[in-house]
């Protein structure tokens, strides 16, 4: 009813444009408008002023020749005041925004190694960017934001790299597994070597305490019974010893010792070699 009337209706974030027998006339606001269809005005077409998005996928090399797709989204909107020159002067805006990033991105990538390519995605959407900006905004449109929001490269550069990162953790790993070890032979090293001379030092108290015990026997038998000689005391210390010694190994069910020769003569043996060793080190002193 209202076209029939000639008034039409411009909703908001949108112009209209005018055109009166074919001709520009002037960009309609939102609200309501009066086209007098009689005199040649009509409307030739709507202009949407809201911010769109166009995805842009684009495959390229990197300077160490490594092939990757670079995803771009690409934020722009029509300027009012342009509005004129963003609805005649362009056919298909995707078409044109898609071909100036293909152009931008396929001369910075192939400057970068890939490892650059990831470092530098900022830099590569800011030149785009840019570009865009200086060829879109003949046409009336201005680009809002720039991004690079994935790049992807070959799927065997991929599974090649992460293999390259598996191995070097691996690596990584591996030697601090060895550093870990080295540590711990270190210090059970340093433990055995106290707790060896630990033990010396026990066994060297325990065989002074030895020592000191039996010179303490033998001058208290001595004063105890007259007319015996320390080597009498020394003999019957020994005899004693070797009784006790035998009767230790036949209370256990599990000792393998043997004694070579065997029999109670064999203590005057080694009293006697014993007593020859001191007189041999008292003499060579």
């Amino acid at each position: 009813m209202g076209q029939a009337l000639g008034c039409i209706q411009v909703d908001q974030s949108n112009v209209a444009i005018k055109e009166t027998f074919g001709k520009f006339d002037e960009v309609l606001e939102p609200g309501c408008h009066c086209l007098p269809w009689c005199l040649g005005s009509q409307v030739a077409g709507h202009l949407s002023l809201r911010v769109q998005q166009l995805d842009v996928r684009c495959e390229t090399k990197t300077k160490d020749n490594v092939f990757v797709t670079v995803v771009a989204s690409i934020q722009y909107r029509a300027k009012p005041e342009s509005a004129q020159d963003a609805f005649y002067k362009l056919s298909n805006t995707r078409n044109q925004i898609q071909a100036y990033v293909f152009d931008v991105i396929r001369a910075s990538v192939p400057k970068l190694d890939l490892d650059s390519t990831f470092e530098q995605k900022n830099d590569i959407a800011k030149t785009v960017e840019n570009e865009l900006e200086k060829a879109m905004s003949h046409y009336g449109y201005e680009i809002v934001q720039t991004l690079i929001v994935d790049i992807e490269p070959d799927v065997h550069v991929k599974r090649a790299m992460n293999e390259i990162n598996a191995a070097s953790r691996m690596r990584e790993a591996a030697g601090e597994k060895a550093e870990a070890e080295k540590i711990l032979q270190i210090k059970r090293a340093e433990g055995e070597a106290e707790s060896k001379y630990l033990s010396g030092m026990g066994i060297a108290r325990q065989r002074q305490a030895i020592v000191d015990g039996l010179r303490n026997s033998v001058l208290a038998f001595s004063e105890s019974v007259p007319g015996t000689s320390s080597k009498d005391v020394m003999d019957m210390v020994l005899v004693t010893q070797y009784f006790d010694t035998l009767k230790e190994i036949g209370a256990s069910s599990k000792s393998n010792s043997v004694f070579i020769p065997h029999g109670p003569g064999a203590v005057r043996d080694i009293a006697s070699q014993i007593r020859d060793g001191l007189l041999q080190g008292n003499a060579a002193e």
